[in-house]
């Protein structure tokens, strides 16, 4: 088994090394060799519709050609969505492969009778790259802390704001979409919780940023007033506290955790 630290090195290598690389947090972009992908290579929208769908889709063994049709283009009648497919997949095709022969097969879209899937291996892609850095991270989390605070800063080096933010309305986006950010916070937290101790200001920075992207994430708060602590500065803890829990009533009409309430009390006693 290749160790986590060899693992990582490689996951950071591999953007420059392929051939295609994907950005979808923040804005969507593709290199090709390196070469930025003009918007006016894709054509219509359909491509760059379908290749977001596989993208997003990517773990899928394979979805059926009529099955990505009623996701993607659910408003447009049989004939219409069937020609909207046609045109997609010509046009992703070229993107990706405007060298490639006719008739032979894509190296990026395996297809298997009506199914379809991408074959993203061969590519360079920031969500899943994000979620291999946290999974390292996360393996290594008790057993090597430093190592853990690498990959988790890897992997939160390369959030630069919601997934696909031109399919923000997309029902085949949402899911992945929130697991993303779910996967993002996580990186945020675990690695401020490791730096409470050796670096408070850089976890109140973090959690923090955190905060940015979902601002009702108690964890952030409760890490937050700790390093506030950390540092002694008890007016900013309490403040810390006294903002988590005018959201959580805002937004959800419930309190802060136990766990939070214990450390707003202990803050308070301390003289």
């Amino acid at each position: 088994m290749i160790a986590i630290e060899d693992q990582i090195a490689d996951l950071v290598a591999s953007r420059t090394d392929a051939s295609i690389s994907v950005q979808t947090l923040g804005n969507f972009q593709v290199w090709r060799s390196a070469e930025l992908v003009g918007s006016k290579e894709w054509g219509r929208d359909v491509s760059l519709q379908l290749f977001q769908f596989l993208i997003t889709h990517r773990h899928r063994r394979g979805l059926h050609k009529e099955q990505i049709i009623d996701r993607i283009w659910e408003n447009v009648d049989g004939k219409a969505g069937q020609q909207n497919f046609k045109v997609a997949h010509h046009g992703v095709s070229k993107v990706l492969e405007p060298d490639r022969k006719s008739r032979t097969e894509s190296q990026y879209i395996i297809r298997q009778g009506a199914t379809y899937q991408l074959r993203f291996e061969d590519m360079w892609i920031d969500v899943e790259a994000l979620d291999q850095f946290v999974t390292l991270g996360n393996q290594v989390l008790l057993d090597d802390p430093q190592l853990a605070q690498l990959a988790y800063r890897e992997a939160i080096a390369l959030h630069k704001g919601v997934f696909l933010p031109n399919r923000l309305y997309e029902d085949w986006s949402s899911e992945e979409r929130e697991r993303i950010q779910l996967l993002t916070l996580g990186a945020f937290i675990s690695l401020s919780e490791l730096l409470v101790k050796d670096n408070p200001l850089e976890s109140v920075r973090l959690t923090q940023q955190a905060l940015q992207i979902d601002h009702t994430w108690e964890d952030a708060y409760r890490i937050q007033m700790e390093a506030y602590l950390e540092k002694g500065n008890r007016p900013m803890a309490l403040k810390t506290y006294k903002q988590c829990e005018r959201v959580l009533e805002e937004e959800f009409g419930i309190g802060p955790l136990p766990e939070t309430r214990q450390l707003y009390t202990k803050i308070k006693t301390i003289h």
